[in-house]
Formats: C-alpha cells, structure tokens, sequence
C-alpha cells in the first residue's frame, strides 16, 4: 500500500455503495492508506499484537476494507466471519478464535453476539462502527469494553502525530511467510476451520493469475461477495494492491447486475448463479425484442457459439468463419454486451461450485470470455483455471505457474506449491499445516486430468452418492445441470443407499416468487429442466422424481452455506418425510 499511496495516492482505490440518492464517496489510495494507518494505531493502543486474531463482522462497506489493512499494518490477523452466522455458531469462532477484539457494524451484529459475550474470556474489546448503536446497558457488556469505530480513528491519528514512526517500522518487519489473514470455512461437513494465509500466498496467487491472463493496471473492480470468501479477499483486498485498482462496492450480491452498468469492470469473478442470472436476463431481453432485433442477435450468437466450440476443442477457426463472427460482434454482440455494462470486460472467471457448459457456451457466444477455475481457501484462491488460449468448457483448466496437480488412486486432488496455506488455527494459537511431507494438500475433492493436464473436478469425495446398486455418482453434476434452468435456484441430489436418485428443487424467488411455485405453469418449467438434465446424464445418474420444495434456501434457514453450497445433512435430516415419500413405490 505504501507503493500505491505514495507514487498514485491521487488515484481512486475505493468507492461505497450508492446511498439513497444515489450518491457515493470514494476514497484515493493516499486516503485508504492513511485511514489504515489510523485504525491500526488505534489497534494497537488497545493491545492488538502481532499475531493476534481480529474478527470482524459488517457488511461490505469501507471501514470493512480499513479494518482489514488495519489489522493487517499492525502485524495481527484479521479474519471476517460471515454476516449470516447464527448466535452459536459466533460463538464458536468467537473462542476459537481466542480474539481479544472484535469489529461490528452495528445494532443487528451486536443482538447476536451479546448471548455468547460472556463465554469469551479472550474478548477485551468490541469496536461498533455505527455509533449510535454503540450502547450496550449495565450486565450486558460481560466486562467488555465497547467503543464507537471513530474513537478508535482518534487515538490512533493522536499516535501517529505524535510519532508516525513507530507504524512505519511496525508494518517493516513482515515477512513474506506471515499471516496476512484467515478465513473460517463453511463448515459443510463439520465444524469451521480457520484457513492461515500468508502475504506470499496472496501475493503470489495474484501474480500467477495476472502472468496467465494479464490487465491493466488501475483496472475497475466490483466487489460484492462477503469479505469471508477466499475469493473476493484475494481479488478487492489482496489483488487490488497489486494492480491498483479502484474498487467499487456492491453490499447487496442481487443488485450485480445493475451495478454493472455503473462500475464497467475489466475482470469480474461470479459464483455460477450471477452468471446463471444473467444469462437469464439476456434471454429475457432477446424474447421481448423485436422480431428482426431477435433475429440478429440470435444469427451472431449462433456464429460466435459455433467458432468457441471450434477453439474449446483445440480446432482452427476457418478464417471466413471468424471473419463472419468479427463482424458479427461488432453491429450486434459489443453494443449489447455495453448495454450490459460489461465492454470492458477481458477476464471473466466462474467458481465455488461447477458451472454448466450451456452457460459457459452462452456467455462466450456472447463476446464475454467466460473461464472457469477451481480452488479453496487453503489455495488462497485459484489453484487451477483456463485461459483465453486454452478454455475447455466442462474442465478448470491446468495448474496456475509454479502449482502443481495430482490424482489420488480414488481420484483425490492433490495441489503442491507456494499458495497452500499456512495452516489450520489450532485452539491453543498455533498453526497446524495440513500438508503431508512431500508438502501435498489432500483436498477433498475427485476429478481427473486430462492428457494436457485440465483438471475436471467431479465431486466432493465426502458427498459421492452411492446407490443400493453399487454405482458412484456426483451428485454436482447433477444439481449444476438441473439449476441452469432459470426457473431452478437450488436442486439437491438424493440417492445415497438409493435404489435411484431423486431431486429436491427450489425455485428461483426471482421467477416464481411467494405461492406462484405450486403453479402449472411453475410445475410445467420443473419438469423441463429435468428432462434436459437427464438427456445430459448417464442412465443411472437421471434423475427419476423430485419433489419443489418451498423456498427461499438461505444461510440463515440452514439449508445452504454463506458461499451458497449445500448442506447436505442439513436437507436430509430436514426433508427427511419428504425424501421417503419419493422411495415409497421403488421403481425398477
């Protein structure tokens, strides 16, 4: 940061979300900087130490980002927990954890953690942004002291007046193999972890990415996925210093679309559902064009769908061919793809659960060069991805430079280099790493590589349905083609010790809101999107009967996880009735 805010400190780094009139603030690299600088002083007059865990809980807001480099300046570790986590499940990371500060946004964040106050020795301090929520009533405190964000602000711009020094010669003594930050997983099979990254992981990811698929400095970036996810903590926090970028924030993850008309980014990661949405909307607009209008578009798209395939499969495009679709893309897919906000966009990546090839060749037909990667938290973000040059749809694409890949004999995946973590935060302070003495991570998940090294990842090797007859089956696989209907939000595979595999199915609010999921026309929208899903499905994996389940499935009603994967015991312990009602005549 001390590079961007002293040679480009003039430049814009950070911007807020639109307020009621529309209106936003943005900070300059110099301004970000220096609020940091603030904040970890007054961090450190509270006690913070090198090494010592800060959690912060807010949405995505500027003091967010402020906090983190904060905590990051004064040597400490900062963590976000998601927004949407339950009073118990605080309190776990709370004490695992062993933060002697935390940081909330205000009233709603303090009613939650308030139950759990007092089981949390290690707890000194509770930092409230929203000032006039920073009012906590005679026993309800549990012998914490709760101070408003700008109080905070204020010691540590008295310390830096008096001697700035001591910050500059704080923040020198980092090495690249310390902590930069954790981040606590979804806790899909048991209890969170808290995931150790290093600055030479984070700022080695970065550089791997920008080497296979480079922009520009200074590029536009929207940041709306929690700073919890792996994901947007490398890109807006870590990736944004990097290529001093100018960050625009988006709180709200179902206001993407209209953000990016206003921001115009260059490169933007979506989780497969903001592209699964946006491809609908595309198509909402094709329907409700003219005739001719339709027509054209629909012409372009086919030749430019044609020529993707062609290069997906390592074929020349025939030179009329791409002659046809240059022009094409000129009178028809760039003006649409502007109108979409998106003519500026060069590197599109799709990850945190599998996308459908009809969505990966959709988006490409339409000009937007749409890559998929795969990797976790423990691979500080990316661990494999395609390129431009090299992007097979149903695949992640081969290893970043300088990472390694391997398949176990049951198809584990394996990842070796210099962006695993650290380690996992053990309860005592210290940092386990779960690397094995080759340094390989044991990931979890099953795939398999190709003859060029594109890896494909299947499944979770935890969540493998296993039928009553024997047959291993990814139940992803099934659920990625069953939600690129527009109509599908969520579809939970069914099948473990299972004569055949069934599907529940939750609507999209968005398309059959409230009661208009118990319609025909609801019923009618279903029962295509299995039979497409089964027409791309080997017999034993073809779904046989679901059941729409009301909805919405959100964190907080326990079904999925902040990053929206499935828990999977969750829905079967709480559909169970529904579930055995679908076995109750068993087919043969």
């Amino acid at each position: 940061m001390e590079r961007n805010a002293t040679e480009y400190g003039d430049r814009p780094a950070l911007t807020g979300a639109p307020d009621a009139e529309g209106h936003t603030s943005t900070l300059t690299w110099g301004e970000l900087r220096e609020r940091a600088a603030e904040f970890s002083e007054g961090l450190v007059a509270l006690g913070l130490e090198p090494g010592d865990r800060m959690l912060t809980m807010m949405s995505s807001r500027p003091e967010h980002w402020i906090a983190d480099y904060g905590a990051q300046h004064a040597r400490a570790i900062p963590c976000t927990a998601y927004d949407t986590l339950s009073t118990e499940q605080i309190g776990y990371v709370a004490a695992h954890s062993a933060a002697p500060i935390v940081v909330l946004e205000g009233r709603h964040e303090i009613e939650r953690w308030q139950p759990v106050l007092a089981d949390l020795p290690e707890l000194r301090h509770v930092i409230v942004v929203e000032e006039a929520d920073c009012v906590v009533v005679g026993e309800a405190a549990h012998g914490k002291q709760f101070l408003p964000y700008s109080a905070v602000v204020a010691i540590g711009r008295e310390r830096l007046a008096d001697n700035r020094s001591l910050f500059e010669q704080r923040w020198r003594q980092i090495r690249p193999q310390d902590p930069v930050g954790m981040m606590y997983t979804s806790g899909t099979t048991g209890d969170p972890k808290g995931v150790v990254l290093t600055h030479l992981n984070v700022l080695y990811e970065a550089e791997a990415v920008n080497a296979i698929h480079p922009i520009d400095d200074f590029p536009n970036a929207l940041a709306y996925l929690p700073l919890a996810h792996i994901a947007e903590r490398e890109l807006s926090l870590y990736g944004s210093v990097v290529k001093i970028a100018h960050v625009h924030l988006c709180p709200d993850p179902r206001q993407v679309v209209g953000a990016l008309g206003r921001v115009r980014p260059e490169s933007l990661f979506g989780v497969p559902r903001i592209w699964e949405k946006l491809v609908a909307g595309v198509q909402g607009l094709v329907k409700a064009a003219d005739p001719a209008q339709r027509e054209a578009f629909e012409k372009a798209h086919a030749l430019a769908v044609e020529a993707f395939d062609l290069a997906a499969a390592g074929k020349q495009v025939p030179e009329e061919l791409a002659r046809a679709v240059a022009e094409a893309d000129r009178t028809v897919l760039a003006p649409a793809r502007s109108l979409l906000g998106l003519d500026r966009l060069t590197r599109a990546t799709s990850g945190a659960a599998p996308i459908s090839v009809e969505t990966l060749r959709f988006l490409n037909g339409l000009g937007i060069p749409l890559m998929e990667l795969w990797g976790m938290s423990e691979t500080s973000g990316a661990a494999t991805v395609c390129t431009p040059v090299a992007n097979r749809a149903g695949t992640v694409g081969p290893p970043i430079p300088g990472i390694e890949v391997k398949l176990a004999d049951d198809g584990e995946v394996f990842v070796r280099g210099p962006i695993l973590l650290a380690g996992y935060l053990q309860p005592d302070g210290s940092v386990q790493s779960p690397l094995d003495d080759e340094g390989w991570l044991a990931t979890g998940d099953v795939g398999t590589l190709d003859e060029d090294g594109f890896l494909t990842v299947t499944d979770r090797k935890k969540e493998l349905i296993i039928t009553s007859g024997g047959k291993n089956i990814p139940p992803t696989l099934i659920e990625s083609h069953l939600t690129a209907h527009p109509a599908i939000g969520f579809a939970a595979a069914i099948g473990d010790r299972r004569p055949y595999v069934t599907a529940l199915i939750v609507l999209d609010p968005d398309v059959y809101p409230g009661d208009a999921g118990h319609s025909p026309e609801a019923r009618a929208a279903v029962d295509q999107a299995v039979a497409t899903a089964n027409a791309k499905l080997a017999r034993p994996e073809q779904v046989k009967k679901y059941t729409i389940i009301p909805g919405p499935w959100t964190p907080d009603t326990g079904e999925v996880t902040p990053k929206l994967s499935l828990r999977r015991r969750v829905i079967t312990d709480r559909y169970a009735d529904v579930i055995d009602e679908m076995y109750l005549q068993t087919e043969s």
